[in-house]
């Protein structure tokens, strides 16, 4: 295939982003062929921005029945993220999805095993999997110069929302219309960086989530998680829309030292003698091994979603590995379901979790909300 040919789906404020790239050339062998939207306004906005030559849909069927597309960008409503998806692999149409992969698990599941039943190439719009910072940690972990991974931290509080902001979508912020709060919207890819970095989920996680704490909204806007791994290593991971001056810190120990990311700095405490050699050999009273604090040299970060974008087409056209396979999507999805069941049951949430019954507390509150799809 000489150019990929894409549409996309929701012409909102990360859809007309993507477009205005794409329709720029700066993605080699994609063209910008359609747009969708249920409004006219932004399908009017469209054309004019991008030229009379665009074709403009008001819903997705209409879209991906005319031929007129390869490939198609899902950029509208968290719900329908799988929706959408599904039915372009039963046109045998390639995927790229904006964040978060869905709502819940069981939705996502559904998704990736019709994207398995297709030949397609989807992937996920982990657009932070490109910064240099956590790809030089997980290359570090998985070399082993961490060695065995025995904790994690992560401080997210950089996602200050006034009430101005939730006050300008009756959506924003709703059961029923976004389907959570600050771990749906702002922490995905922080979500998806914390297992992808380290290789693994953990077996179980206990959550406390705050529901409109901070804010008039019905969502979380604070959470503190404790996570325990499979191989006995511990977590936490909290976040906030509702504090500044915020914190971005992402703590990894293991028995070889201790890795920080922070301030866009990755800085290696590195242990010359790993612990448990060194426990097993010293004989004095108090000790502890040397250590060698490295700054880690790390490239310029790229444009990540452009980057994201080029990787998918150079996948659709040359077979070129994805950075963001869209099945792994469910991953980060399935710590921020722990979470939220893990806070609604005051207990324990066990990985994998109870798809129907996290589905059925969601179901509860997407009934009562005040938003009406």
């Amino acid at each position: 295939m000489d150019q990929v040919r894409i549409g996309i789906v929701g012409i909102g404020n990360m859809g007309s982003s993507h477009a205005r790239y794409i329709a720029a050339g700066e993605v080699a062998g994609a063209k910008l062929a359609a747009v969708c939207d249920i409004s006219a306004d932004r399908l009017r906005w469209a054309k004019e921005q991008f030229g009379e030559q665009l074709h403009t849909y008001e819903s997705v069927d209409a879209m991906l029945e005319s031929g007129n597309v390869d490939a198609i960008m899902i950029c509208n409503l968290h719900f329908d993220h799988p929706s959408t998806a599904i039915k372009a692999f039963k046109k045998n149409i390639h995927v790229l999805c904006e964040k978060p992969a869905g709502v819940y698990t069981k939705q996502v599941r559904e998704m990736n095993e019709a994207a398995a039943a297709s030949n397609v190439r989807f992937s996920m719009m982990f657009n932070q999997r490109t910064n240099p910072l956590y790809a030089k940690l997980k290359d570090l972990i998985e070399s082993g110069e961490l060695g065995e991974i025995r904790r994690t931290n992560w401080i997210i509080t950089t996602w200050y929302r006034p009430q101005s902001y939730y006050d300008s979508g009756n959506w924003r912020a709703t059961w029923a219309g976004e389907g959570g709060g600050v771990l749906l919207n702002q922490c995905p890819h922080q979500l998806d960086l914390w297992q992808w970095t380290i290789g693994m989920l953990p077996s179980r996680v206990r959550a406390f989530c705050s529901f409109g704490k901070y804010r008039d909204i019905e969502v979380e806007d604070e959470v503190t998680a404790y996570v325990e791994y499979p191989n006995g290593a511990t977590g936490v991971f909290i976040t906030t829309t509702g504090e500044t001056p915020g914190t971005n810190r992402l703590e990894v120990t293991g028995d070889r030292g201790k890795i920080v990311i922070e301030d866009n700095k990755l800085t290696f405490w590195r242990l010359r003698v790993p612990e448990l050699e060194f426990n097993r050999s010293f004989k004095g009273t108090f000790g502890q091994p040397e250590c060698w604090k490295v700054d880690v040299p790390v490239g310029a970060a790229p444009n990540g979603h452009k980057t994201i974008t080029q990787n998918w087409v150079d996948a659709i056209r040359n077979g070129t590995p994805l950075i963001a396979p869209g099945e792994e999507g469910i991953r980060g999805l399935t710590l921020s379901n722990a979470m939220y069941l893990s806070s609604w049951t005051d207990d324990w949430a066990d990985l994998p979790i109870d798809e129907e019954k996290f589905y059925e507390l969601l179901s509860e509150r997407m009934k009562t909300s005040r938003y009406r799809p």
